[in-house]
């Protein structure tokens, strides 16, 4: 096999093995598609390779054969005669991969399966397939190639929640160190042919490799090196840093956009209500008074680690002039009282879901919109957000009574999915669930009221946006057991199940606060009135909100949950405050200082103040410690380097350490000490640079290393300690203090030091090279042998 060849099939199987982080990111046969394009245009390259083709028709002719080959994959309507691009294909190409990163932007990783998606996949590992081969083969700088396989690395490493498996960087390393040995044994082969086989490479002289091919390792190991290394920090980089998922967004200067998947909507919501900049998100007019909830989306399927949506085929409908009407709900409709509202949403906020108060009868929305019957939820048909739109509601008032809720018989879920409990429930969850819901005496509503005022007063529970551990069972567990502290992704979850526990069928609602009223009957509703909820089902009802998370968030809870023959409900101290939306009076709930549910004066979420240490200071004070630490990095190690020198007994060993110790103060104070020089000469050098006090112990320094060195009958038992501590503290007073801070922060030494360790590893690569080929040799002698 020629070695251009060679070098192709390396570098399409790097290409192959590097495409695999993408796997958590994409779905679909991308991986196949994409392995066989490249394969295609290897195939090609090596092709014209062969028929010695000028070097810079090969990359030209491959590109052609990779536009046709897409095109025919994938957009092969827009082609003339079916087989020729045209102006249309390059424009629904553009409209394509248009379309897949507005997905991008609103769906976390994985993301679903999409047309658009596969194309974009597909198109950018064939292309840096191509960038591989021209890099590789055309180029011949096989180890520059590892940059595209780090990017490809870099990408899921940093928007994959939870990051990478470990185990997912060994098929680009794989790839990496096969492109590297083919392009090694490429270049060793224009050496000449070698005799009898490779058998000769196994002497004991190492072969030395061209210089060339030493700095292609040296490249290589950087780029090694920099793979492992920026993927895991990448991930704890904040979010304004590398931006939200991969996209940004946001107009008028509100910086990146948020979002709302409909892969992980709890997680995104998470990270919204802790984004620095609380942007507006919506504004709205109308509705009942006092504002409302706007609810996006329902959880109703938990399998213990996370809350999602469930599998909703077959349950998507076309929005005509009404909804279907509220599930569970079984009284007459035409005597609900309806309200009107006008949303208008904020070009920041970027969502599949459109805000809507619960439950609608209809929306202005239309073409490419349509709502699922279940939860009554409205979402985009072609992966369009619902940023920068404007849109009517109609939507009823319902306001469930306490005898409704009450009188409520069981007959079983509205669905398999709301009532499922995870086999990994901690026995402590469901023991805690009886003890709070035991007075209900069976009765579903009074279940519910008591979990509600169990986390709202009674539990000791505290809000706080700090909590980093999400809604997992062990999560739950440790919110509902140990630390009690959480916000309302924490609360909502865990009431929800704990409903279920007690044979209540629950979901959690996600969606906005009503935000904060303005001018006009205007409210205003920002990113951090984003906001969790359970929502639990009531025969002849339907799913009824209630609201778990503390009066330090929201100030009162549905007028339906509080019991009229139970007064004592979460505090005694009543309140003229208003309400939140669709509910009375609330004599059960103290008023919070910041007024209103949650927004203050300048429609900031009010959250648990706390002090300067708590919000952000320990995190600010250990940032800046690590910062701190890794400038004092090379201080620390040349100190310690200087005292193991100096903490050896007399020898020749301890005599050279302390030869390095005075050569390295040189460095650090910024002379030229020359290493090729013999300690004589040096020693010389060393009187000029010395005042005259000092003289003498250079002297003596440089002549017994120079004896131990050559002459071998220096007095091995001679200390030379205090001399070298002359010399220094001679080098140290006679330098100007500029250098002398230098040298404390950051010295030369270290540097050189560093530089020498990567020339090493680089060696250590040449022996690697040499293993490998002794190893050939080994085993084709042993083939010869029988």
């Amino acid at each position: 096999m020629t070695g251009h060849a060679r070098i192709s099939l390396a570098a399409w199987g790097a290409t192959v093995l590097g495409s695999l982080v993408l796997t958590p990111v994409f779905s679909g046969p991308f991986l196949f598609i994409s392995a066989f394009l490249c394969a295609i245009v290897t195939g090609v390259g090596v092709l014209l390779q062969n028929l010695r083709a000028p070097r810079v028709v090969v990359p030209v002719v491959q590109l052609i054969v990779l536009v046709e080959l897409i095109s025919l994959f994938f957009l092969k309507e827009t082609m003339k005669f079916g087989l020729v691009p045209t102006g249309a294909t390059a424009i629904e190409f553009n409209s394509q991969l248009v379309s897949a990163m507005s997905s991008i932007n609103q769906y976390s990783a994985p993301l679903p399966p999409d047309d658009n998606l596969l194309l974009f996949a597909t198109t950018v590992i064939s292309a840096t397939g191509l960038l591989i081969h021209v890099i590789a083969v055309q180029i011949r700088q096989a180890a520059w190639a590892g940059l595209l396989l780090l990017i490809m690395y870099t990408v899921p490493a940093a928007t994959v929640h939870g990051g990478l498996p470990a185990l997912l960087f060994i098929p680009p390393a794989i790839g990496y160190i096969v492109l590297l040995s083919a392009e090694g044994r490429s270049r060793l082969s224009r050496w000449g042919r070698r005799i009898s086989g490779v058998s000769h490479l196994d002497a004991a002289e190492p072969v030395e490799a061209s210089a060339l091919g030493q700095a292609g390792r040296r490249i290589g190991l950087s780029v090694v090196a920099l793979a492992a290394i920026l993927p895991a920090l990448l991930p704890t980089l904040p979010e304004g840093v590398i931006g939200n998922g991969l996209g940004g967004g946001g107009t008028g200067g509100t910086g990146l956009g948020a979002s709302i998947s409909t892969t992980d909507p709890m997680l995104d919501m998470g990270k919204n209500l802790k984004r620095p900049k609380n942007d507006v998100a919506l504004t709205y007019k109308g509705g009942p008074s006092g504002g409302t909830y706007l609810r996006l989306t329902s959880l109703d399927q938990f399998d213990g680690n996370t809350w999602r949506i469930s599998d909703r085929k077959n349950r998507g409908r076309k929005i005509e002039d009404e909804l279907v009407p509220p599930p569970g709900f079984t009284g007459d409709l035409a005597r609900v009282q309806k309200v009107k509202m006008e949303i208008d949403v904020n070009k920041v906020f970027r969502s599949q879901f459109a805000p809507i108060p619960y439950p609608a009868q209809s929306i202005s929305l239309r073409r490419n919109w349509q709502y699922d019957a279940s939860s009554l939820d409205v979402s985009s048909t072609d992966g369009a957000v619902v940023s920068g739109k404007k849109y009517n509601v109609t939507a009823y008032d319902l306001r469930p009574t306490e005898e409704q809720l009450r009188d409520a018989i069981s007959r079983g879920a509205p669905d398999e999915i709301s009532s499922r409990l995870p086999r990994s429930v901690p026995p402590r969850i469901t023991d805690l669930t009886r003890q709070i819901t035991a007075d209900a005496n069976g009765n579903k509503y009074l279940m519910a009221v008591a979990l509600q005022k169990w986390f709202r007063t009674e539990g000791g529970y505290t809000y706080s946006t700090t909590n980093q551990r999400g809604s997992g069972m062990k999560a739950i567990e440790d919110f509902l057991l140990e630390n009690k502290t959480g916000y309302c992704e924490q609360f909502a979850t865990g009431m929800a199940l704990m409903a279920r526990i007690a044979g209540i069928p629950s979901r959690v609602g996600i969606g906005f606060l009503p935000g904060q009223a303005g001018a006009n009957g205007q409210y205003t509703v920002r990113m951090h009135d984003m906001h969790a909820w359970p929502e639990l089902y009531f025969e002849s009802v339907g799913w009824v909100r209630f609201e778990p998370t503390p009066a330090s968030r929201v100030a009162s809870t549905p007028e339906w949950t509080i019991p009229s023959s139970n007064p004592t409900s979460p505090t005694t101290a009543p309140t003229t405050a208003p309400t939140t939306p669709g509910q009375t009076e609330d004599p059960g709930i103290e008023k919070p200082e910041n007024g209103r549910n949650l927004n203050d004066d300048n429609g900031a979420a009010a959250f648990d103040s706390g002090n300067w240490f708590t919000n952000g200071g320990a995190r600010t004070l250990g940032i800046a410690a690590i910062v701190v630490l890794v400038l004092l990095i090379p201080w620390i190690l040349r100190s310690l380097n200087r005292r193991r020198r100096y903490s050896r007994a007399p020898s020749r060993v301890a005599a050279e350490g302390l030869w390095s110790e005075v050569r390295d103060t040189s460095r650090d104070l910024g002379l030229d000490w020359n290493d090729v020089s013999t300690p004589r000469q040096t020693g010389e050098w060393l009187v000029t640079k010395l005042p005259d006090e000092a003289h003498p112990s250079a002297l003596r320094l440089a002549r017994s290393v120079e004896a131990m060195r050559y002459a071998g009958q220096a007095d091995v038992a001679t200390d030379l300690r205090p001399d070298v501590t002359v010399i220094r503290k001679a080098l140290w007073k006679q330098a100007p203090a500029r250098r002398r801070w230098r040298a404390r922060l950051l010295p030369a030494s270290w540097r050189w030091y560093l530089s020498r360790g990567t020339t090493e590893a680089s060696d250590l690569l040449d022996e690697f090279d040499l293993l490998l080929a002794r190893l050939r040799s080994t085993i084709l002698r042993r083939r010869h042998a029988n």
